[in-house]
């Protein structure tokens, strides 16, 4: 099998009481997570202590060189 550069992306594991920071995009700035499910992340802003839920939009990127690709699952 042929080798590639390959950047995998692994939705981030986010857990209750982190405290992050998001550098890039609408939702920019700091949050602390209040609220983890399979499919949505609860935000809460620490200045006006507003909470937002989405759908889960953080990915870990990490990018490998020498992997097969593409790879049968």
């Amino acid at each position: 099998m042929e080798k590639h550069d390959v950047t995998q992306f692994t939705p981030y594991p986010f857990r209750v009481g982190q405290k992050i920071h998001i550098q890039e995009g609408p939702r920019r700035g700091d949050w602390e997570v209040i609220g983890v499910t399979d499919h949505k992340l609860t935000l809460r802003c620490p200045f006006s202590l507003k909470e937002f839920t989405w759908s889960r939009f953080c990915y870990f990127v990490e990018e490998q060189q020498g992997v097969a690709w593409p790879q049968k699952d």
